[in-house]
């Protein structure tokens, strides 16, 4: 179980939904960081997990799950796995979380940490991010863990109407945190959650390793 740090950095940063922080107080963040930096677990900040990534802040995460409204018969889209801190949660209020990540690695360690914190409603893929789960869609709710100027159109596609999606919108380092709602075939903004820092989204429909699409 966390401490109580990581409940109230979440309700400093706005969160009210009950059903999310009691799941920010039940998910030990400690066991999805790498062991290096369990000491740190629960202070609310980035903390680095190789591959020039960091995991996203609790609090920010908290601000960004609670904007998805999560329902818990939800099926839910995640894109950016990490070490699997947001998709527990995640898991604590749907019924299945789909996960992309772009770095074997981070996959392979996600799954261990889920697996050893007893979380089964969650499937986790190695791949595209910006290309989404075709096969699995459509989604009551998509979250993605990283930035870039416009969504990518397959999530747009894979997400179903009167859902929401919550994108870093920007260049990557420096953007603002955006809810957005689809309406029939349009994804309608709903409004910027915060100010942010995140990695970039790379992948067919976000950056490549020379600049972006």
């Amino acid at each position: 179980m966390s401490t109580p740090n990581l409940v109230t950095a979440a309700r400093i940063a706005g969160v009210r939904d009950e059903r999310l922080l009691r799941a920010v107080r039940d998910v030990a963040r400690s066991q999805f960081v790498p062991a290096g930096e369990v000491s740190r677990a629960d202070i609310d900040r980035p903390l680095p997990i190789g591959h020039e990534q960091v995991t996203t802040q609790p609090s920010l995460v908290a601000v960004m799950v609670e904007a998805l409204e999560v329902q818990p018969s939800d099926r839910v889209l995640e894109i950016g796995t990490g070490y699997g801190y947001q998709t527990a949660l995640l898991a604590r209020l749907a019924a299945l979380v789909h996960s992309v990540e772009r770095h074997t690695e981070l996959a392979e360690a996600a799954v261990a940490n889920l697996r050893d914190a007893g979380i089964a409603n969650v499937e986790v893929t190695v791949g595209d991010g910006t290309l989404g789960l075709p096969d699995d869609a459509p989604f009551d709710g998509i979250v993605v863990a990283a930035a870039h100027p416009r969504i990518p159109p397959p999530l747009v596609e894979q997400l179903r109407s009167g859902g929401r999606l919550v994108q870093p919108v920007g260049p990557g380092g420096h953007e603002e945190v955006v809810c957005f709602q689809k309406e029939g075939d349009e994804l309608v903004r709903v409004r910027a959650l915060i100010g942010a820092c995140f990695v970039r989204l790379f992948g067919t429909y976000g950056f490549d390793d020379g600049g972006s699409r």
